[in-house]
């Protein structure tokens, strides 16, 4: 099954290619191509999946340069890791695919933007099968491209074009680290890919020299290349300090922020971290025999999950509440990487993956029933005009909560959290997603409320009733529930929100221990420390989803205008969350400030430095040319032409002897005999 994975990312690539030939009325075509290649790589992908299961972890290899004696080797691994990673994916990839036909049936670069779905699916297939760090690069990078098309897919706004140049050039700043940590790698253990028979740069024969060499103020080299290849999960997955990329990312279209932030592009700075923990957790230098890149990691997914839980709260467009969500999340991921190894982190994305496309999915139909309208504050009572909506949206919203026992949000949460209290290090990590999970409670509540309950609030949406001539007796235009063919991926998504989290309980922790290659077994009891963290993790949620419902249920929302409660209760606090805490206009003062300035600098200097000292040389050069035109002319080329005019005369004057002429050269011939005769008798005589 190793040998023909290639498979599963080459379909829909085949798709994409296909589909870029196509005119852009066959909708048809373009539907059905990305949709057929998603279906046989899904087939294919559990097919990989239960390869997995019966026969183990294989890898293929093979040389993609040759130079000299060395080799540059790219290949693919079939693990649990990327076993699951594939399925859940195409899973989740062909609902959102499904989902685009309805959401997109009257844009009318349908075709186009089904060939960029196609483009990105493939580039992340490829990036979670690569066993090799340059080929899980290259697709890195093909991700980050096909996102730039996806979020500007709309370019004719200009939010769109911003937001698209954003996220890729904030992605791109930790990709430089991400791409200097892989030469680095390079040169110290003289191999990229990750299993290649005992060699591989995660396995012993890789790792063992990068454990005793040393490199800047003690730290080992393998402490400096991790640090370096988890600057590009920061950037792709939104940790802070590069975060401000991810909400933007909202301009594209729905089913893009659904594919962007639940299953592919945000979930494979996770996946790299996950894929590369045996390089991460190599030097136990650290505080308490940790290793120091895992405690990075841990600090900065910990921040990362509180900063962007409080930030959620204040926002009211209901695609940004979601995206700082998303971030949040992907701080617990990180962090559960970083205290409890890939499996724990693993496991927050796979559920993550269901319930946040279940909820952006949800927030696309909600947009498209309410006519484009994205502010929360001008929704309200859409449980009775969008019932299915409501119902899918409802088990998101308490998946994403981590509402006990049925939801599984709650088993995955609830096992960082677990994670977090043992970690020795420090409580602060702990005490910071605790936190986080009680305020996802709060914001995801308040949304659900002012979204679901109370009145429409859709002021200023008119339609003029068919056949009617008058102008007066103009309706308000009525939310609608969206057609089957965007529902029914939310039922499905909804369905798997439920089942997922009975393959991590603490009885049952199946997915856990097919990450780590342990056999599964069912655990007879638990302990009290991890009843206390679930007892804990259910008082937060319920702490979380009681005081939202307080503070925006209790008393329904009469109009778009009516003040936030949290803005009444504290209008500077609520003021500086809604404002993002001022990251962006921070970076705009400082980093987009300095930039500018160096970049008008270095126009300053190209224009009157550079240019001035190209332009000074120019007029010496030509100064100098002029020169060597006058000696050429006047001194040079006139003496010569004087001098050549004279022996040219004298020569003419000389033919004259020489005209073949015998009568002539006789003549001077008694001439010259008569002089010499004459002076000869002339000498005698004296």
């Amino acid at each position: 099954m190793a040998k023909i994975l290639w498979l599963i990312p080459i379909l829909p690539l085949v798709a994409a290619a296909v589909t870029s030939l196509l005119r852009r009325e066959q909708r048809r075509a373009a539907a059905g191509l990305a949709i057929g290649s998603m279906l046989l790589s899904f087939a294919l992908s559990c097919a990989s999946f239960a390869s997995v299961l019966h026969e183990g972890k294989a890898a293929f290899n093979f040389d993609w340069l040759q130079f000299g004696d060395s080799s540059l080797k790219l290949g693919w691994v079939l693990d649990p890791l990327s076993a699951s990673m594939v399925t859940m994916v195409t899973l989740v990839g062909l609902l959102i695919f499904i989902y685009s036909i309805g959401y997109m049936a009257h844009d009318e670069n349908f075709t186009r933007f089904f060939c960029f779905l196609s483009l990105f699916a493939a580039a992340m297939l490829g990036l979670v099968i690569a066993n090799s760090l340059l080929l899980l690069f290259i697709c890195w990078e093909l991700v980050g491209l096909a996102s730039y098309l996806l979020i500007g897919f709309w370019y004719h706004k200009p939010s769109a074009s911003a937001a698209a140049k954003k996220a890729f050039i904030v992605t791109r700043i930790g990709d430089v680290g991400f791409f200097i940590g892989l030469l680095w790698l390079y040169s110290q253990s003289g191999t990229l890919l990750f299993y290649d028979g005992g060699n591989g740069a995660l396995e012993t024969g890789g790792l063992s020299k990068l454990a005793t060499t040393t490199t800047l103020a003690g730290m080992t080299v393998a402490t400096a290349i991790s640090l370096l290849i988890f600057c590009g999960a920061v950037g792709k997955s939104g940790q802070v300090p590069l975060h401000v990329w991810l909400p933007d990312a909202m301009e594209g279209p729905t089913p893009v922020s659904a594919l962007i932030h639940a299953a592919t592009m945000v979930a494979a700075g996770v996946f790299l971290v996950a894929r590369v923990y045996p390089l991460l957790d190599l030097d136990p230098s650290g505080l308490l025999g940790r290793s120091t890149a895992l405690i990075v990691v841990t600090w900065v997914g910990s921040i990362t999950a509180i900063f962007a839980a409080l930030i959620a709260v204040g926002q009211n467009d209901i695609k940004r509440i979601l995206a700082y969500s998303t971030v949040s999340q992907l701080g617990f991921m990180m962090a559960g990487v970083g205290m409890g190894g890939p499996a724990v982190g693993m496991f927050h994305l796979m559920t993550h993956a269901f319930f946040k496309a279940l909820l952006f999915l949800g927030a696309g139909s909600l947009i498209h029933g309410c006519h484009e309208e994205q502010d929360i504050a001008r929704m309200g009572g859409l449980r009775k005009f969008m019932p299915i909506t409501f119902a899918t949206y409802a088990v998101g919203m308490m998946a994403l909560s981590g509402v006990p026992l049925l939801f599984s949000g709650f088993w995955s949460k609830d096992e960082i959290l677990h994670s977090a209290s043992n970690w020795e290090p420090s409580r602060g990590p702990f005490m910071l997603l605790a936190l986080g999970a009680l305020l996802t409670a709060f914001y995801m509540t308040r949304q659900v409320c002012y979204v679901f309950f109370g009145k429409y609030r859709g002021e200023g949406t008119y339609f003029q009733p068919e056949g009617s001539v008058a102008t007066h007796g103009v309706t308000p235009r009525e939310p609608h529930e969206s057609p089957p063919v965007m529902t029914w991926p939310l039922i499905v998504l909804a369905v798997g929100s439920v089942l997922i989290g009975f393959l991590g309980t603490p009885l049952w922790p199946w997915f856990q221990s097919f990450i780590e290659g342990h056999e599964v077994r069912l655990v007879h009891g638990l302990s009290l420390h991890v009843l206390a963290v679930m007892g804990l993790s259910t008082a937060l949620v319920a702490i979380g989803i009681t005081t939202g419902w307080w503070l925006y249920g209790r008393q329904p929302i009469e109009s778009a205008q009516q003040p936030d409660a949290l803005d009444l209760w504290n209008p500077a606090f609520f003021g500086a969350i809604r404002r993002r805490f001022l990251v962006d206009e921070f970076y705009d003062g400082t980093v987009v400030r300095l930039v500018s300035f160096l970049s008008r600098a270095a126009d300053w200097l190209d224009r009157f430095v550079w240019g001035g000292l190209v332009s000074l040389i120019a007029w010496l050069v030509l100064g100098l040319s002029w020169i060597d035109r006058l000696i050429d002319e006047f001194i040079i080329n006139l003496g010569f032409n004087k001098g050549s005019e004279s022996f040219r005369e004298s020569a003419r004057y000389l033919s004259r002897f020489q005209n073949g002429r015998v009568q002539r050269y006789l003549r001077v011939l008694g001439l010259a005999l008569t002089m010499l005769a004459f002076f000869f008798l002339w000498g005698c005589r004296t």
